[in-house]
Protein backbone atom coordinates (compact mmCIF):
# COMPACT_ATOMS: atom_id res chain seq x y z
CA UNK A 1 0.00 0.00 0.00
CA UNK A 2 1.34 3.47 -0.93
CA UNK A 3 0.84 6.43 1.38
CA UNK A 4 0.98 9.98 0.06
CA UNK A 5 2.13 12.78 2.34
CA UNK A 6 0.50 16.10 1.63
CA UNK A 7 2.59 19.25 1.32
CA UNK A 8 2.15 22.34 3.48
CA UNK A 9 3.42 25.86 2.81
CA UNK A 10 3.36 28.30 5.75
CA UNK A 11 3.85 32.07 5.59
CA UNK A 12 4.13 33.67 9.02
CA UNK A 13 3.96 37.47 8.95
CA UNK A 14 4.43 40.06 11.66
CA UNK A 15 5.90 39.64 15.12
CA UNK A 16 7.56 36.76 16.93
CA UNK A 17 4.38 36.24 18.96
CA UNK A 18 2.72 35.41 15.65
CA UNK A 19 5.58 33.03 14.88
CA UNK A 20 4.87 31.01 18.03
CA UNK A 21 1.24 30.66 16.95
CA UNK A 22 2.42 29.51 13.52
CA UNK A 23 4.62 26.89 15.18
CA UNK A 24 1.60 25.64 17.15
CA UNK A 25 -0.26 25.14 13.88
CA UNK A 26 2.71 23.23 12.46
CA UNK A 27 2.61 21.02 15.53
CA UNK A 28 -1.02 20.16 14.79
CA UNK A 29 -0.11 19.40 11.17
CA UNK A 30 2.96 17.21 11.71
CA UNK A 31 1.67 14.71 9.16
CA UNK A 32 2.25 17.24 6.40
CA UNK A 33 5.55 17.79 4.62
CA UNK A 34 6.66 21.42 4.95
CA UNK A 35 7.61 22.71 1.51
CA UNK A 36 9.22 26.03 0.52
CA UNK A 37 7.56 25.78 -2.91
CA UNK A 38 4.06 27.24 -2.72
CA UNK A 39 3.15 25.72 -6.10
CA UNK A 40 3.68 22.22 -4.66
CA UNK A 41 1.59 22.79 -1.54
CA UNK A 42 -1.73 21.07 -0.92
CA UNK A 43 -2.39 23.45 1.98
CA UNK A 44 -1.21 27.07 2.20
CA UNK A 45 -1.46 28.96 5.49
CA UNK A 46 -0.94 32.71 5.69
CA UNK A 47 -0.74 33.79 9.34
CA UNK A 48 -1.39 37.51 9.06
CA UNK A 49 -0.44 40.67 10.92
CA UNK A 50 -2.72 43.68 11.28
CA UNK A 51 -0.79 45.94 13.66
CA UNK A 52 -0.14 48.90 11.35
CA UNK A 53 -1.24 49.88 7.85
CA UNK A 54 1.91 48.60 6.13
CA UNK A 55 1.47 45.22 7.86
CA UNK A 56 -2.16 45.06 6.69
CA UNK A 57 -1.14 45.75 3.11
CA UNK A 58 1.65 43.17 3.26
CA UNK A 59 -0.81 40.58 4.56
CA UNK A 60 -3.37 41.32 1.85
CA UNK A 61 -0.78 41.24 -0.94
CA UNK A 62 0.61 37.95 0.42
CA UNK A 63 -2.86 36.38 0.44
CA UNK A 64 -3.54 37.50 -3.13
CA UNK A 65 -0.15 36.27 -4.34
CA UNK A 66 -0.62 32.91 -2.61
CA UNK A 67 -3.98 32.52 -4.32
CA UNK A 68 -2.40 33.20 -7.71
CA UNK A 69 0.51 30.80 -7.20
CA UNK A 70 -1.32 27.85 -5.67
CA UNK A 71 -2.01 24.72 -7.66
CA UNK A 72 -5.52 23.58 -8.51
CA UNK A 73 -7.28 22.09 -5.50
CA UNK A 74 -4.90 23.57 -2.91
CA UNK A 75 -6.56 24.87 0.25
CA UNK A 76 -5.84 28.50 1.20
CA UNK A 77 -6.07 29.23 4.92
CA UNK A 78 -5.85 32.74 6.37
CA UNK A 79 -5.36 33.16 10.12
CA UNK A 80 -4.05 35.69 12.61
CA UNK A 81 -4.64 39.30 13.58
CA UNK A 82 -5.84 40.67 10.25
CA UNK A 83 -8.26 37.75 9.89
CA UNK A 84 -9.53 38.39 13.43
CA UNK A 85 -10.21 42.07 12.78
CA UNK A 86 -11.49 41.91 9.22
CA UNK A 87 -12.82 38.39 8.65
CA UNK A 88 -16.05 39.45 6.95
CA UNK A 89 -14.31 41.98 4.72
CA UNK A 90 -11.62 39.47 3.69
CA UNK A 91 -14.17 36.79 2.87
CA UNK A 92 -16.12 39.27 0.76
CA UNK A 93 -13.20 40.89 -1.03
CA UNK A 94 -11.08 37.73 -1.46
CA UNK A 95 -13.55 34.85 -1.93
CA UNK A 96 -10.63 32.63 -2.99
CA UNK A 97 -9.88 32.12 0.72
CA UNK A 98 -11.10 28.65 1.70
CA UNK A 99 -10.73 28.84 5.47
CA UNK A 100 -10.50 31.95 7.61
CA UNK A 101 -9.82 31.98 11.33
CA UNK A 102 -8.59 34.56 13.82
CA UNK A 103 -6.45 34.42 16.96
CA UNK A 104 -8.45 31.92 19.00
CA UNK A 105 -8.16 28.57 17.31
CA UNK A 106 -4.60 27.78 16.27
CA UNK A 107 -4.91 24.44 18.06
CA UNK A 108 -7.90 23.50 15.87
CA UNK A 109 -6.23 24.07 12.50
CA UNK A 110 -6.12 20.33 11.75
CA UNK A 111 -9.88 20.05 12.31
CA UNK A 112 -10.55 23.04 10.06
CA UNK A 113 -8.53 21.61 7.19
CA UNK A 114 -9.98 18.12 7.60
CA UNK A 115 -13.56 19.44 7.54
CA UNK A 116 -12.80 22.38 5.21
CA UNK A 117 -14.57 24.57 7.71
CA UNK A 118 -13.68 27.87 9.38
CA UNK A 119 -13.71 28.13 13.17
CA UNK A 120 -13.70 31.49 14.94
CA UNK A 121 -14.03 31.31 18.71
CA UNK A 122 -14.80 34.34 20.83
CA UNK A 123 -11.54 33.99 22.72
CA UNK A 124 -7.79 34.33 22.29
CA UNK A 125 -5.60 31.24 22.06
CA UNK A 126 -3.05 31.09 24.88
CA UNK A 127 -0.38 28.46 24.35
CA UNK A 128 0.07 26.39 27.51
CA UNK A 129 2.85 24.03 26.47
CA UNK A 130 0.59 20.99 26.06
CA UNK A 131 0.30 21.40 22.30
CA UNK A 132 3.52 20.47 20.53
CA UNK A 133 5.21 23.21 18.54
CA UNK A 134 7.34 22.65 15.47
CA UNK A 135 10.00 25.34 15.85
CA UNK A 136 11.22 26.77 12.57
CA UNK A 137 14.30 28.79 11.74
CA UNK A 138 16.61 27.35 14.39
CA UNK A 139 17.59 24.23 16.30
CA UNK A 140 19.26 26.32 18.99
CA UNK A 141 17.00 29.31 19.69
CA UNK A 142 13.31 29.32 20.65
CA UNK A 143 10.72 31.93 21.61
CA UNK A 144 8.63 31.34 24.72
CA UNK A 145 5.37 33.27 24.99
CA UNK A 146 4.46 34.45 28.49
CA UNK A 147 0.99 35.89 27.97
CA UNK A 148 -1.63 37.15 25.55
CA UNK A 149 -3.57 40.40 25.55
CA UNK A 150 -2.66 43.69 27.17
CA UNK A 151 -4.01 45.93 29.94
CA UNK A 152 -2.36 49.08 28.58
CA UNK A 153 -4.39 51.75 26.79
CA UNK A 154 -1.97 53.25 24.28
CA UNK A 155 -3.75 55.72 22.04
CA UNK A 156 -2.37 54.27 18.79
CA UNK A 157 -2.69 50.53 19.44
CA UNK A 158 -5.71 48.39 18.54
CA UNK A 159 -4.34 45.09 19.90
CA UNK A 160 -6.33 45.10 23.19
CA UNK A 161 -9.54 45.54 21.16
CA UNK A 162 -9.20 42.09 19.60
CA UNK A 163 -6.76 40.29 21.89
CA UNK A 164 -8.42 41.42 25.08
CA UNK A 165 -7.04 41.90 28.56
CA UNK A 166 -3.83 40.37 29.86
CA UNK A 167 -3.89 36.58 30.24
CA UNK A 168 -0.69 35.18 31.72
CA UNK A 169 0.41 31.57 31.45
CA UNK A 170 0.96 29.85 34.80
CA UNK A 171 4.59 29.97 35.87
CA UNK A 172 4.72 26.17 36.02
CA UNK A 173 3.65 25.98 32.37
CA UNK A 174 6.47 28.29 31.27
CA UNK A 175 9.07 26.37 33.28
CA UNK A 176 7.83 23.06 31.88
CA UNK A 177 8.11 24.34 28.31
CA UNK A 178 11.62 25.68 28.93
CA UNK A 179 12.79 22.34 30.33
CA UNK A 180 11.18 20.46 27.45
CA UNK A 181 12.91 22.67 24.87
CA UNK A 182 16.21 22.34 26.72
CA UNK A 183 15.91 18.55 26.58
CA UNK A 184 15.60 18.86 22.78
CA UNK A 185 18.84 20.81 22.50
CA UNK A 186 17.66 24.43 22.61
CA UNK A 187 19.97 26.69 24.61
CA UNK A 188 19.08 30.27 23.66
CA UNK A 189 15.65 31.72 24.49
CA UNK A 190 13.65 34.90 24.01
CA UNK A 191 10.67 35.42 26.33
CA UNK A 192 7.92 37.45 24.67
CA UNK A 193 4.52 39.03 25.34
CA UNK A 194 2.68 42.18 24.42
CA UNK A 195 3.75 43.60 27.80
CA UNK A 196 6.24 41.22 29.38
CA UNK A 197 6.79 43.30 32.51
CA UNK A 198 3.11 42.83 33.44
CA UNK A 199 3.47 39.03 33.50
CA UNK A 200 1.26 37.50 36.25
CA UNK A 201 -0.31 40.85 37.23
CA UNK A 202 -3.67 39.42 36.17
CA UNK A 203 -3.11 36.75 38.80
CA UNK A 204 -2.43 39.31 41.54
CA UNK A 205 1.38 39.08 41.43
CA UNK A 206 2.92 42.53 40.87
CA UNK A 207 6.49 41.37 40.17
CA UNK A 208 5.74 38.16 38.28
CA UNK A 209 8.65 38.61 35.90
CA UNK A 210 11.08 38.70 38.82
CA UNK A 211 9.51 35.49 40.09
CA UNK A 212 10.01 33.93 36.65
CA UNK A 213 13.66 35.01 36.51
CA UNK A 214 14.44 33.58 39.94
CA UNK A 215 12.59 30.33 39.15
CA UNK A 216 14.56 29.85 35.94
CA UNK A 217 17.82 30.66 37.69
CA UNK A 218 17.00 27.97 40.27
CA UNK A 219 16.95 25.35 37.49
CA UNK A 220 20.71 25.92 36.96
CA UNK A 221 20.47 25.35 33.21
CA UNK A 222 23.43 26.55 31.09
CA UNK A 223 21.33 28.80 28.83
CA UNK A 224 21.22 32.35 27.54
CA UNK A 225 17.90 34.20 27.73
CA UNK A 226 16.52 37.65 27.09
CA UNK A 227 13.14 39.34 27.65
CA UNK A 228 11.46 41.32 24.88
CA UNK A 229 8.83 44.07 25.13
CA UNK A 230 9.11 45.58 28.60
CA UNK A 231 6.66 48.40 29.28
CA UNK A 232 7.80 51.65 30.98
CA UNK A 233 5.03 51.93 33.56
CA UNK A 234 5.36 48.29 34.68
CA UNK A 235 9.15 48.05 34.66
CA UNK A 236 10.62 48.60 38.12
CA UNK A 237 14.14 49.17 39.36
CA UNK A 238 13.82 45.83 41.16
CA UNK A 239 13.16 44.11 37.83
CA UNK A 240 16.25 45.71 36.27
CA UNK A 241 18.29 44.57 39.26
CA UNK A 242 16.92 41.01 38.95
CA UNK A 243 17.93 40.87 35.28
CA UNK A 244 21.34 42.37 36.05
CA UNK A 245 22.11 39.69 38.64
CA UNK A 246 20.53 36.72 36.84
CA UNK A 247 22.63 33.70 35.96
CA UNK A 248 20.34 32.85 33.01
CA UNK A 249 19.13 36.18 31.65
CA UNK A 250 21.41 38.52 29.75
CA UNK A 251 21.40 42.26 30.58
CA UNK A 252 19.32 42.83 27.46
CA UNK A 253 16.69 45.53 27.88
CA UNK A 254 14.09 45.90 25.16
CA UNK A 255 11.63 48.61 26.13
CA UNK A 256 9.66 50.42 23.39
CA UNK A 257 9.15 53.91 24.83
CA UNK A 258 7.58 55.48 21.68
CA UNK A 259 8.44 59.10 22.67
CA UNK A 260 10.16 61.18 25.35
CA UNK A 261 8.21 64.46 25.38
CA UNK A 262 5.92 64.65 28.43
CA UNK A 263 3.11 66.11 26.32
CA UNK A 264 3.41 63.33 23.75
CA UNK A 265 3.63 60.57 26.36
CA UNK A 266 0.40 61.87 27.88
CA UNK A 267 -1.25 62.15 24.46
CA UNK A 268 -0.16 58.59 23.66
CA UNK A 269 -1.56 57.40 27.02
CA UNK A 270 1.68 55.66 27.90
CA UNK A 271 1.10 55.72 31.66
CA UNK A 272 4.54 57.09 32.59
CA UNK A 273 6.12 60.52 32.30
CA UNK A 274 9.55 61.52 31.06
CA UNK A 275 11.10 61.39 34.54
CA UNK A 276 10.00 57.75 34.97
CA UNK A 277 11.40 56.88 31.54
CA UNK A 278 14.75 58.48 32.29
CA UNK A 279 14.98 56.77 35.68
CA UNK A 280 14.39 53.35 34.12
CA UNK A 281 16.58 53.90 31.05
CA UNK A 282 19.49 55.24 33.08
CA UNK A 283 19.23 52.26 35.44
CA UNK A 284 19.36 49.91 32.44
CA UNK A 285 22.36 51.69 30.98
CA UNK A 286 24.14 51.54 34.35
CA UNK A 287 24.10 47.72 34.31
CA UNK A 288 27.54 46.47 33.23
CA UNK A 289 27.63 45.31 29.57
CA UNK A 290 23.94 46.15 29.12
CA UNK A 291 22.26 46.30 25.72
CA UNK A 292 19.35 48.73 25.41
CA UNK A 293 16.92 48.72 22.48
CA UNK A 294 13.74 50.72 21.95
CA UNK A 295 11.23 51.90 19.35
CA UNK A 296 9.50 55.19 18.57
CA UNK A 297 6.23 56.11 16.86
CA UNK A 298 6.73 59.19 14.69
CA UNK A 299 3.96 61.46 13.44
CA UNK A 300 1.35 60.67 16.09
CA UNK A 301 -1.51 63.22 15.96
CA UNK A 302 -0.52 66.40 17.72
CA UNK A 303 3.26 65.82 17.55
CA UNK A 304 4.63 69.35 17.23
CA UNK A 305 7.99 70.30 15.76
CA UNK A 306 9.21 71.24 19.23
CA UNK A 307 8.17 67.87 20.66
CA UNK A 308 9.90 66.06 17.81
CA UNK A 309 13.07 68.10 18.34
CA UNK A 310 12.99 67.09 22.00
CA UNK A 311 12.84 63.45 20.92
CA UNK A 312 15.61 63.94 18.35
CA UNK A 313 17.93 65.52 20.92
CA UNK A 314 17.19 62.70 23.36
CA UNK A 315 17.99 59.99 20.79
CA UNK A 316 21.26 61.73 19.98
CA UNK A 317 22.26 62.05 23.65
CA UNK A 318 21.22 58.64 24.97
CA UNK A 319 22.63 56.55 22.08
CA UNK A 320 20.54 53.39 22.25
CA UNK A 321 22.17 50.18 21.08
CA UNK A 322 19.29 49.57 18.66
CA UNK A 323 16.26 51.64 17.64
CA UNK A 324 13.20 50.83 15.52
CA UNK A 325 11.17 53.64 14.00
CA UNK A 326 7.50 53.41 13.01
CA UNK A 327 5.39 55.98 11.20
CA UNK A 328 2.10 56.52 13.01
CA UNK A 329 -0.65 54.42 11.44
CA UNK A 330 -4.32 55.32 12.11
CA UNK A 331 -6.21 52.38 13.64
CA UNK A 332 -10.01 52.33 13.76
CA UNK A 333 -11.24 52.00 17.33
CA UNK A 334 -8.23 53.66 18.96
CA UNK A 335 -8.38 57.00 20.77
CA UNK A 336 -5.78 58.50 18.42
CA UNK A 337 -7.94 57.72 15.38
CA UNK A 338 -10.27 60.65 16.07
CA UNK A 339 -7.64 63.04 17.39
CA UNK A 340 -7.22 66.40 15.60
CA UNK A 341 -3.89 67.79 14.41
CA UNK A 342 -2.92 64.98 12.07
CA UNK A 343 0.73 65.17 11.03
CA UNK A 344 1.13 65.17 7.22
CA UNK A 345 2.90 62.13 5.78
CA UNK A 346 5.57 64.34 4.23
CA UNK A 347 6.51 65.78 7.63
CA UNK A 348 6.42 62.34 9.30
CA UNK A 349 8.81 60.96 6.68
CA UNK A 350 11.10 63.97 7.07
CA UNK A 351 11.26 63.37 10.83
CA UNK A 352 11.96 59.67 10.36
CA UNK A 353 14.78 60.47 7.94
CA UNK A 354 16.30 62.90 10.44
CA UNK A 355 16.26 60.27 13.19
CA UNK A 356 17.58 57.59 10.86
CA UNK A 357 20.59 59.73 10.07
CA UNK A 358 21.45 59.93 13.77
CA UNK A 359 20.77 56.24 14.39
CA UNK A 360 22.89 55.09 11.43
CA UNK A 361 25.82 57.19 12.64
CA UNK A 362 25.48 55.72 16.12
CA UNK A 363 25.28 52.19 14.71
CA UNK A 364 28.42 52.77 12.66
CA UNK A 365 30.26 53.96 15.76
CA UNK A 366 28.93 50.96 17.72
CA UNK A 367 30.28 48.54 15.09
CA UNK A 368 33.64 50.27 14.83
CA UNK A 369 34.05 50.11 18.62
CA UNK A 370 33.63 46.32 18.44
CA UNK A 371 36.54 45.82 16.06
CA UNK A 372 39.39 44.09 17.88
CA UNK A 373 37.16 42.67 20.60
CA UNK A 374 36.79 39.00 21.43
CA UNK A 375 33.12 38.18 21.99
CA UNK A 376 30.84 35.17 22.33
CA UNK A 377 28.51 34.66 19.38
CA UNK A 378 25.82 32.25 18.28
CA UNK A 379 26.54 30.79 14.85
CA UNK A 380 23.27 30.26 13.00
CA UNK A 381 24.35 28.69 9.71
CA UNK A 382 25.45 29.79 6.26
CA UNK A 383 24.75 33.47 5.62
CA UNK A 384 22.24 34.59 3.02
CA UNK A 385 24.76 37.28 2.07
CA UNK A 386 27.07 34.65 0.58
CA UNK A 387 27.64 30.93 0.81
CA UNK A 388 31.25 31.74 1.71
CA UNK A 389 30.26 33.26 5.07
CA UNK A 390 28.77 31.81 8.21
CA UNK A 391 26.09 33.93 9.85
CA UNK A 392 26.34 34.74 13.55
CA UNK A 393 25.00 37.20 16.09
CA UNK A 394 26.52 38.38 19.32
CA UNK A 395 25.30 36.22 22.19
CA UNK A 396 23.69 39.33 23.65
CA UNK A 397 21.70 40.16 20.52
CA UNK A 398 18.12 39.15 19.78
CA UNK A 399 17.56 36.78 16.90
CA UNK A 400 16.95 38.47 13.53
CA UNK A 401 16.57 41.97 14.99
CA UNK A 402 19.96 43.24 16.19
CA UNK A 403 22.29 42.53 13.29
CA UNK A 404 24.52 39.92 11.69
CA UNK A 405 28.18 39.06 12.10
CA UNK A 406 29.79 37.44 9.08
CA UNK A 407 32.34 34.73 9.86
CA UNK A 408 34.91 34.76 7.09
CA UNK A 409 37.80 32.90 8.73
CA UNK A 410 37.29 29.48 10.29
CA UNK A 411 40.60 27.83 9.40
CA UNK A 412 41.74 27.22 12.98
CA UNK A 413 38.42 25.61 13.89
CA UNK A 414 38.39 23.50 10.73
CA UNK A 415 41.93 22.32 11.38
CA UNK A 416 40.82 21.08 14.78
CA UNK A 417 38.07 19.02 13.09
CA UNK A 418 35.35 20.69 15.17
CA UNK A 419 32.13 20.75 13.11
CA UNK A 420 30.65 24.19 12.42
CA UNK A 421 27.05 23.98 13.59
CA UNK A 422 24.54 26.13 15.43
CA UNK A 423 25.79 27.10 18.85
CA UNK A 424 28.11 29.24 20.94
CA UNK A 425 31.54 30.19 19.64
CA UNK A 426 34.27 32.60 20.62
CA UNK A 427 35.20 35.10 17.93
CA UNK A 428 37.52 37.99 17.20
CA UNK A 429 35.80 40.92 15.46
CA UNK A 430 38.20 41.90 12.68
CA UNK A 431 36.39 44.45 10.52
CA UNK A 432 33.35 46.73 10.19
CA UNK A 433 32.29 47.36 6.63
CA UNK A 434 29.05 48.12 4.81
CA UNK A 435 26.94 47.78 7.93
CA UNK A 436 28.32 44.32 8.68
CA UNK A 437 30.81 43.10 11.23
CA UNK A 438 33.33 40.46 10.14
CA UNK A 439 34.91 37.98 12.52
CA UNK A 440 37.26 35.05 12.90
CA UNK A 441 36.20 32.00 14.88
CA UNK A 442 38.54 31.29 17.76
Amino acid sequence: MTFFTKNLHLISLGCTKNLVDSEVMLGRLKGYHLTPDIAQADVIIVNTCGFIESAKQESIQTILQASLERKKGAILVVSGCLAERYADELQKEIPEIDIITGVGDYDKIDQMIQKSQSIRSQKVFLYDGNDERVIIGSHFHAYIKLSEGCNQQCSFCAIPSFKGKLQSRPLESVLKELQNLYSKGYRDFSFIAQDSSSYLRDQGISEGLIKLIKSIDSLHLPISARILYLYPSTTSLHLIEAIAHSASFLPYFDMPIQHISDAMLKRMRRGANQAKHLEILNAMRAVPHSFVRTSFVIGHPGESEEEFEELRDFVEDFAFDRVNLFAYSPQVGTSAYDMPQAVPTKITNKRINALNKIIKAQQKAYNQAMVGQEIDVIVEGVSEVSEYFYSARAKMWGKDIDGEILINDISDVRDSLVPIKEGYYRTLITQSKGGFLFATLL
